[in-house]
């Protein structure tokens, strides 16, 4: 069964960090320029860019899910494809 959401996106679902081509969107590059030559917990992003810890969360989850950010001992820093975008 395919959600509403899908169904407006041609069956599609999408991360919100994360847009149909693979590429982060504007909330998605909001957390990865947050974690340019830093590693953070998910609460130390929260506090920075001042999102809910929750949806901080489930960014970085899905930041990570698309190889963007890696997590190190619950602390979340760039991958080498981040790093690669933002140049």
């Amino acid at each position: 069964m395919v959600s509403l959401y899908e169904e407006a996106l041609g069956g599609t679902l999408f991360m919100p960090c994360i847009a149909p081509d693979g590429k982060p969107t504007s909330s998605g590059l909001e957390l990865i320029r947050a974690l340019k030559n830093v590693t953070l917990s998910p609460e130390e992003v929260s506090d920075l860019i001042g999102l809910p810890l929750y949806r901080t969360r489930s960014s970085l989850r899905e930041l990570k899910d698309s190889g963007y950010v890696e997590e190190v001992g619950g602390k979340y820093k760039l991958s080498k494809k981040a790093e690669a975008y933002l140049k």
